[in-house]
């Protein structure tokens, strides 16, 4: 049928107010951080208020076969909410609450909710949210479990799905299902929770979440240690590792340290390699093995600190690396990951492509885990600029493989990764992936064009 016949009955179905579809009110829909994928036109934004709303809204694009691509607050980094022509684009901005059970030590979220809310809600019974996105005071708890977000704290405390404990699922065909619940174990059934998490809005939408929090810890010392080298760094990163687990171990190479410098100046010297942030429990000796592990790594300058507020100024610092990255050019941002002991020879490597391929790439990573972000950086402007960045991604993402690691960590494959999955998980993996895609998605609505 007609896009206007999808755009009456969405209108006819959800509360005034819920249905935009003037294109100058689309626009600001049709994108996330993801610089370089170019969007589609949706036919109609959906801002659902309620499960109900999402219910009515699948139900719609099932009968009229339109796709739908879910989207939270918007700052996910691989275009995993990119709209595509004639879609609706199903907004849970709205959704936005959030309650504590104290005694419980859970948290029930809608997705609409952020990251931030949701820490600060459970601060004030004591108790603490991890998950901790760079972005988390912008980014939604939707997003974080669409793409099992992680972050700087992860390497001790784990990612999005370890929080989880119970989802509400709205599938294409408007049912919605509650699985799993809020108790610590529960072994009934099959796990499809984790089915899930991580699906990036192609399998069902989820409504809403039963989240796992943690006391609050005590505060954490900071080690901060330099580098000439960022093959150096990378080699203490794996000694870290191999006998402690920070709570956060993050690695920022030289272009991404004068990134952050033009912007927040961190008083770091003109040709430092690379610097290593490490934080660990005050009350703890982790500190004291940091230290030593850079400095037999030839950290040329090694600082460890108790002050929270000098603490905050190096992580914060590290939290602002791709906005400061961005403002030097478009940014292509990789989210590969590798086994620890790679490390050293990951950096090296995508020092490597940089050289080769006349291209700008910091490097920032959650390395405790693995997990970087070469910033892949050209001018728009410049087509050959751009065929060489684009070279370079590839390039970076084979690495990676290579090196028995993956494609994404925690941003999700989205649109910019799409065409290298296959890659990872082979011909078997995906044809069992669609198999479990038709299963709950037999009309294929739900976010096409992106990773299935």
């Amino acid at each position: 049928m007609s896009e206007p016949a999808v755009l009456r009955a969405l209108l006819d179905a959800l509360p005034a107010g819920s249905v935009l579809s003037d294109p100058d009110q689309m626009e600001g829909y049709r994108y996330d951080r993801a610089m370089t994928v170019r969007p589609g036109m949706p036919v109609a934004v959906v801002r659902a208020a309620s499960t109900a709303e999402v219910q009515a809204t699948l139900r719609i694009a099932s009968r009229f076969s339109t796709p739908v691509v879910p989207r939270g607050a918007g700052t996910g980094l691989s275009g995993g909410s990119s709209a595509v022509d004639g879609c609706i684009t199903l907004s849970t901005e709205r959704m936005r609450a959030v309650s504590v059970d104290a005694p419980a030590m859970v948290a029930t979220v809608q997705p609409g909710a952020l990251n931030a809310e949701v820490k600060a809600e459970a601060r004030r019974f004591g108790l603490w949210y991890p998950p901790d996105p760079s972005s988390f005071e912008i980014c939604s708890i939707g997003g974080n479990l669409a793409t099992n977000a992680g972050g700087l704290c992860c390497v001790r405390y784990g990612v999005t799905t370890d929080y989880v404990l119970g989802l509400e699922v709205v599938l294409a065909d408007g049912r919605a299902l509650r699985l799993g619940g809020a108790t610590i174990k529960d072994v009934a059934g099959y796990d499809l929770k984790r089915l899930f998490v991580g699906s990036e809005g192609t399998l069902g939408v989820i409504t809403e979440a039963t989240l796992r929090l943690r006391p609050l810890g005590p505060l954490p010392s900071t080690i901060a240690a330099t580098f000439a080298d960022v093959v150096d760094c990378g080699r203490a990163v794996a000694r870290i590792m191999a006998t402690s687990r920070p709570a956060a171990l993050e690695l920022m190479d030289a272009a991404a340290i004068a990134a952050v410098e033009r912007v927040r100046p961190m008083g770091f010297e003109a040709g430092v390699g690379s610097l290593l942030i490490g934080q660990c429990p005050v009350d703890t000796t982790e500190g004291a093995r940091l230290a030593a592990a850079c400095e037999e790594c030839d950290a040329t300058y090694v600082a460890l600190t108790d002050d929270p507020a000098e603490g905050e100024l190096l992580m914060g610092a590290r939290r602002m690396a791709i906005p400061c990255v961005e403002r030097l050019g478009t940014v292509l941002i990789e989210d590969i990951g590798v086994p620890i002991p790679r490390i050293p020879a990951l950096v090296g490597a995508v020092a490597e492509v940089a050289e080769r391929t006349d291209t700008m790439i910091p490097v920032i990573g959650h390395a405790g885990d693995g997990n970087f972000h070469p910033l892949v950086t050209f001018d728009p402007h410049d087509t050959s600029a751009r065929a060489r960045a684009e070279v370079a991604f590839d390039r970076i993402i084979e690495v990676a493989l290579e090196m028995g690691g993956t494609i994404t960590g925690e941003h999700g494959v989205g649109s910019l990764k799409a065409r290298h999955l296959p890659g990872q998980l082979g011909a078997d993996v995906l044809e069992l992936t669609g198999t479990i895609k038709r299963a709950l998605d037999p009309g294929g609505i739900l976010n096409p064009g992106k990773w299935v």
